[in-house]
Parts: structure tokens; C-alpha cells; sequence
């Protein structure tokens, strides 16, 4: 085993922006490397411009679906884990986007210490 030496880099997508703001100011504190989007489009945008080891994204915004933006994400880059966030009454949609090649999906609003235990398995499971 070896320790991790570089923080885990973090794609957060989701247009309520001050969801966004709070969700990324908390997981920097807790030692991860954040980017954040607004948008389907600029998640694109910025996963074409950088590497990251993990997305959290929203299923509903107002471009473009989450499960638009998960299905570009794994043709863009096959090995990225992908979490899915959803309101109540949307859990069939994200169990959708598992079929698609998420990882996980969990319904909004999420508890910090979730989000974060649900990263670390999906992180874990993509080591070798």
C-alpha cells in the first residue's frame, strides 16, 4: 500500500451555486482539491482542461441532464468515477445513470460525512 501523495482531485457539478459554494468550501477543508461547475457545459469545459479522479453531479440542471454530462464524461474519459446527486423523487433517474457508468447516485440533500464515504469506495474502487 501506498499513501496518497497528492489531494484527491474533485469535480462538483451543480447549478444551485451556493449548494455548490458550501459543498466545496467543505470538502477543501477536509483536504480535497476542488473544482467547481455551474453548468453541464462547463464541467465539459473543465474536464477538458484538467484530470480529475472524481465528479459529484447533480442529476437536474438547467443545460443539460446529469445523465447528459455523465454519458460525455465516460466517453471523454472512461475511467472517471462519477457520483450522482438527486432531489426526492428522483432515484429511479439515478439509478439510471449506475446503468450508464456511475458509481453511486445519493438524494440531496447529503450529509458531508456520506458524500466523503462514498467518494473514498468509489476511489477504492478503481485501485489495482
Amino acid at each position: 500500500m501506498t499513501e496518497q501523495s497528492s489531494p484527491v482531485r474533485l469535480l462538483l457539478v451543480d447549478d444551485e451555486v451556493g449548494y455548490l459554494e458550501v459543498l466545496s468550501k467543505r470538502l477543501t477543508r477536509r483536504g480535497y482539491r476542488v473544482t467547481t461547475a455551474s453548468s453541464g457545459t462547463e464541467a465539459i469545459r473543465a474536464l477538458r482542461q484538467w484530470e480529475f479522479d472524481l465528479a459529484v453531479v447533480d442529476l437536474k440542471m438547467e443545460d443539460m441532464d446529469g445523465i447528459e454530462v455523465l454519458k460525455v464524461f465516460k466517453k471523454m474519459d472512461p475511467s472517471l468515477r462519477v457520483i450522482m446527486l438527486t432531489g426526492h423523487g428522483s432515484e429511479r433517474a439515478a439509478r439510471d445513470g449506475i446503468t450508464q457508468g456511475a458509481f453511486d447516485y445519493l438524494i440531496k440533500p447529503v450529509g458531508l460525512e456520506r458524500l466523503i464515504e462514498t467518494i473514498t469506495a468509489a476511489l477504492a474502487s478503481g485501485a489495482s
